[in-house]
């Protein structure tokens, strides 16, 4: 297969189904930064412990999972659903129950932090302001009265929410000895 089609030349895209729309639709907007997201996830992953590449790595197929939804028209939404492929309580949930699960393993800060105090928090931080951008884009596509699954913005909120927590358990891992700047 090639890489390239020349179908995309005048600006518009292909959704899953067939449907064509403008490279510039909002649900474009919202799966291209998801995509930006699973992107910078990889980045940050191959400067994070073992532990936290695993997790990465389930996240990033997850993010597929959503960007597949995004990309997937509202009249043909029932047939993605059946297949098992959306956002669930129960993947929010397991969001959760890592942040729980990280957060009792360091101190959380209670101010603002200055992102960059190693490679891999950095990294995350980035990766986590992306996610927060994939969400704003998905409220306002909620708000054009198309996105069918909303729990694909608890999951956004959630992830971004475990990103933090993530790099903040990197800095403690990485250095006990060298905390975050604080402003």
């Amino acid at each position: 297969m090639k890489t390239f089609n020349k179908r995309g030349d005048k600006g518009e895209t292909s959704l899953l189904y067939g449907t064509r729309v403008a490279k510039c639709d909002d649900r474009c907007e919202v799966y291209g930064t998801i995509d930006e997201a699973v992107s910078m996830l990889g980045l940050a992953k191959n400067f994070c412990r073992p532990e936290v590449q695993d997790i990465l790595s389930s996240l990033q197929r997850d993010l597929f999972v959503i960007g597949a939804e995004m990309a997937t028209p509202e009249e043909h939404y029932p047939q993605m659903a059946a297949k098992g492929k959306v956002i669930t309580p129960e993947m929010v949930q397991g969001l959760e129950d890592l942040i729980d699960d990280f957060e009792a393993k360091i101190d959380m800060p209670r101010e603002f932090i200055i992102p960059g105090a190693c490679v891999s928090s950095a990294a995350l931080d980035v990766a986590r302001t992306v996610v927060r951008r994939a969400e704003r884009r998905a409220v306002a596509f909620k708000h054009t009265g198309r996105l069918i699954n909303e729990e694909i913005l608890k999951y956004l909120n959630r992830l971004a929410d475990l990103i933090f927590t993530l790099a903040r358990y990197e800095e403690k891992v990485i250095d006990e000895n060298n905390p975050s700047d604080r402003p």
